[in-house]
C-alpha cells in the first residue's frame, strides 16, 4: 500500500507525449501528495515511439530495480509496449514487485507483470490522462493505491447481456491489445477469470472480428465472467451489447456492461490479479480483499 509521501517513477514504455498534458498530470500526483521521479531520458523519441525499445526497457527495469522508488505509472499509452516483452526480465522484477498503473497499450504489461511476475498491477490513468481526469478518477487512484478498503464497483447505468454470478481472478484492459497478443508466447490466459475489456475508436465490425478471432482461438472456453467498461467511439452502446451478446451469449457466463472503466468519462483504478466477484443482479463488481498489503 503507498501512502502520501511516496515516491512514482514515471516510465515511458510506448509513445512519446505532450509536455503539458503530462505537466497537469504531474501535478495532480503532486496534490495527491506524492514524490515523483522522472528519468531523464523519458522525452526521448525514436519515430512513433518514446525511445528504442531498449532504452524504454532498460528505464522500466531501472525503476524496478531502484529501492527509492515505491510505485510506477506509465506517462502515456499509445503504441510501443509490446514491442518490450521480450526485453524485460521478469525474475528481477518479481524480487522487487511494486504498484504499477496505466492503461490501454500498457494492458501488455499489466499481463505480463501480474502472469510472468506474479505481483498485483493496475488498471488505472497514466501521467498524461491524470490531468484531465475527473474527480472520481482520481479519487479512485487514491483510494485503490493507499488504502485498504475492499473496491466494490458499481455498473453506471448495469446493462445486463447475460445474467449470473461468478467469481475468479481478475484481469482487465484493452479489447484490441489483448487480441493482438494472441499466437505469441505472450497470448493471454483468461482461464477462471473474470475479464473486463475497454476500447476506443474501433468500428462495430472490428469489435466483432477480435471477439470472434478470441473466441475461435479458445480465449473464452473457460472464462467465468466477461465486464464491459467503456467503447468509446465504437458505436452506442446499444450497438455494442447487441455485438457481445451475438458473439459471447451462448457461454453461460455472467455479462454485464456499463463499468466506468476506459478512455471516456471516469477511469476508474482497478487492481489485476486478484480476486474478483461480477454480479450482475447488484450490477457489480467486486474485489473482498485489499490489493496491497
Amino acid at each position: 500500500m503507498l501512502k502520501p509521501g511516496d515516491t512514482f517513477g514515471i516510465a515511458a514504455p510506448a509513445s512519446p507525449f505532450d509536455k503539458e498534458a503530462f505537466e497537469a498530470g504531474s501535478q495532480v500526483l503532486r496534490a495527491m501528495g506524492f514524490k515523483l521521479v522522472v528519468p531523464p531520458d523519458i522525452f526521448d523519441r525514436d519515430g512513433y515511439l518514446a525511445g528504442t525499445d531498449r532504452r524504454r526497457a532498460d528505464q522500466l527495469m531501472r525503476l524496478f530495480s531502484d529501492p527509492g522508488i515505491d510505485g510506477i505509472i506509465s506517462a502515456r499509452g499509445g503504441y510501443g509496449a509490446m514491442r518490450i516483452l521480450t526485453l524485460l526480465d521478469a525474475a528481477v522484477i518479481a524480487r522487487t514487485p511494486k504498484p504499477f498503473v496505466g492503461f490501454s497499450d500498457i494492458t501488455v504489461l499489466l499481463d505480463f507483470l501480474t502472469r510472468r511476475c506474479g505481483m498485483v498491477a493496475f488498471h488505472g490513468p497514466t501521467v498524461t490522462t491524470l490531468g484531465h481526469g475527473d474527480p472520481a478518477t482520481h479519487e479512485r487512484f487514491l483510494s485503490a493505491l493507499t488504502t485498504r478498503a475492499p473496491i466494490r464497483l458499481p455498473a453506471e447505468p448495469p446493462r445486463v447481456l447475460s445474467p449470473g454470478r461468478a467469481s475468479g481472478r481478475f484481469c482487465c484492459g484493452n479489447l484490441t491489445l489483448f487480441c493482438h497478443l494472441l499466437g505469441t508466447p505472450f497470448q493471454p490466459d483468461f482461464n477462471a477469470a473474470i475479464l473486463l475489456v475497454e476500447d476506443r475508436g474501433e468500428a462495430p465490425y472490428r469489435i466483432d472480428r477480435m471477439l470472434t478471432q478470441m473466441r475461435l482461438a479458445g480465449c473464452f472456453d473457460n472464462l467465468a465472467g466477461l465486464a464491459l467498461g467503456t467503447f468509446s467511439q465504437c458505436g452506442s452502446n446499444t450497438e455494442v451489447d447487441r455485438i457481445v451478446t451475438d458473439r459471447l451469449g451462448d457461454l453461460d457466463i455472467p455479462i454485464l456492461g456499463g463499468f466506468p472503466v476506459g478512455h471516456e468519462g471516469t477511469n476508474t483504478t482497478l487492481p489485476v490479479g486478484i480476486a474478483a466477484v461480477l454480479d450482475t443482479a447488484s450490477g457489480t463488481l467486486a474485489f473482498g480483499s485489499p490489493a496491497l498489503d
